[in-house]
């Protein structure tokens, strides 16, 4: 019996010095509470966890980057980011806030859905901390209204998508060239009429033996800066130029350059975007439709049909003859695939466009130079505006660290945003970040101008709406109805009443006949 309670006792001591052992390697303090605070605190013992959700797969490794730097940043708080589905996300988030232990204290969410978040009380009002710049220091108008509702700053701006025009710069490259050429022998050829003119047969053909090349000669260098091509060689200065005058700034440009443009066998088109779908197709009509205001909104300010909307889709109706464009066909995808393969001189495309022609390059599949610039106005009097989504962090009001969780906001979206586009090749909503590649300032630009996804719950179908009336118009439907249709559904549904417009009688106006067809120029390829 002693024998056994000798080894209990010492199974007892050796339980005890084994369990402070294990809590010491684990990093917890086994000191009485009122000499804890005197103790190197553990790793993450004390810090409040910060849960960031998401719906985008492709920010997984950045999110997770800079929460571990983040996490070595500071000692109060450790965040871990969650990737959950985009399905119902706002009902997901609201079910997590109220019944799970694991509240989101932040997320990522587009800029459309502010109002629905904000009314649920799953977005609070931001809190810029202080020694942080305000923060027009760090963003445009454009993604400041994108962030705000009811102007309540409700989010950070963190990345944004829009449209821009891209082009085969290899195909401009030698039609300028092509151009300059055909001009330097128009040139020496009436040099050599004017010469012969006036010295007569005889001296012109002495002139000729001693210097009979030309090119490369002092005289043919004087003749290039005085604007005599007579002997001068075409130099990539005056290609680039050529070029860059050649761009398109509005879509009767697009028309006149397919007129006179000799396309190489593979080009099947010159302008080609995907009319199907409302983000390539909305800057026909974005400088003269209003929904919801700068900040997209406010119900009072609802311009869906108006004469200059009406002309814009009727000049984007015409363009059905030059461009047979079948919208059951067509694909995003498949445009821009069309357009690596060298089938497409220009095109309307998203962010997402330069990293796969990148890598298309990289792989040895895209074999031409391309650009970017800002998308052509309708005509010289309709201006074009595309349309932009704004994705932005938002403060949960659920979340019982929101001080926390702000703090974090603004170390993701203002303090980290030099290498989003690199890792992710979602394009920063900040400004001054430095870009590798000078084609994308061209959506920078664009996103500047840019018409706001409305954030309104009364206009959540308006794209879908919206992208109907587009497919109506460019296969015949009057565009004058179509956009009175379109307005009075919104107007319902905003008013919670029937709502009528007044018919605007805008005259017809007669296109120019063209020769140019997509069609046509297939036909004298084959």
């Amino acid at each position: 019996m002693i024998l056994r309670k000798r080894f209990f006792t010492v199974l007892l001591i050796a339980c005890i010095v084994g369990a402070i052992y294990a809590v010491s390697r684990a990093g917890l303090s086994v000191q009485p509470a009122e000499e804890a605070e005197e103790t190197e605190e553990p790793l993450f013992g004390r810090r409040e966890t910060l849960y960031l959700w998401y719906t985008d797969e492709a920010l997984t490794d950045y999110l997770n980057s800079v929460a571990v730097a983040y996490n070595d940043y500071q000692e109060e708080a450790r965040v871990i980011p969650v990737y959950t589905s985009g399905a119902e996300y706002l009902e997901t988030i609201n079910q997590a806030s109220l019944h799970s232990e694991e509240v989101p204290d932040l997320y990522i969410v587009g800029n459309d859905s502010l109002e629905k978040a904000y009314l649920a009380g799953l977005a609070s009002e931001i809190r810029v901390p202080e020694g942080v710049l305000p923060l027009k220091n760090y963003y445009t108008d454009t993604s400041i209204h994108a962030a705000t509702y009811h102007e309540k700053q409700i989010g950070y701006p963190f990345y944004f998508e829009t449209s821009s025009f891209l082009y085969n710069r290899t195909y401009l490259e030698d039609w300028a060239r092509a151009q300059l050429e055909a001009e330097r022998d128009v040139a020496e050829a009436e040099a050599a009429e004017a010469a012969l003119a006036q010295n007569g047969p005889e001296e012109e053909a002495e002139a000729q033996e001693e210097n009979p090349d030309g090119a490369g000669s002092a005289e043919g260098a004087e003749n290039a800066e005085t604007g005599d091509l007579t002997g001068y060689a075409i130099g990539e200065e005056e290609v680039a130029a050529r070029v860059a005058e050649a761009l398109p700034e509005t879509i009767d440009d697009i028309l006149a350059f397919a007129d006179v443009y000799d396309a190489p066998e593979q080009v099947e088109a010159i302008f080609k975007w995907d009319v199907s779908d409302i983000f390539y197709n909305y800057f026909f009509v974005g400088n003269y439709i209003d929904v919801g205001g700068p900040a997209g909104d406010r119900d009072d300010s609802i311009n869906i049909y108006n004469e200059n909307a009406i002309r814009c889709m009727r000049v984007y109706q015409n363009l059905n003859q030059f461009f047979s464009i079948d919208t059951e066909e067509i694909s995003y995808a498949g445009i821009l695939q069309d357009f690596i393969d060298g089938k497409i001189v220009y095109t309307v495309v998203t962010t997402d466009a330069l990293a796969k022609i990148e890598e298309a390059k990289a792989n040895g599949e895209f074999q031409y130079e391309y650009g970017t610039s800002l998308i052509p106005d309708v005509n010289e009097e309709l201006v074009s505006k595309s349309l932009s989504v704004t994705q932005c962090v938002v403060i949960n009001g659920y979340s019982e660290h929101k001080d926390m969780a702000n703090d974090f906001a603004v170390y993701l979206s203002c303090y980290n945003a030099d290498n989003l586009y690199d890792r992710t090749g979602k394009m920063p909503a900040r400004t001054g970040v430095d870009f590798e590649n000078g084609n994308v300032q061209a959506f920078i630009a664009e996103y500047e101008k840019s018409a706001p996804n409305p954030k309104m719950i009364g206009t959540s179908n308006y794209w879908v709406e919206m992208e109907i009336a587009f497919a109506r118009i460019w296969v015949g439907n009057d565009a004058n109805a179509e956009l009175k249709s379109l307005s009075e559904k919104i107007m319902t549904q905003i008013r919670g009443e029937e709502y009528t417009e007044e018919y605007i009688d805008v005259p017809e106006e007669t296109p120019e006949e063209e020769e140019y067809t997509d069609e046509g120029m297939e036909e004298a390829a084959d």
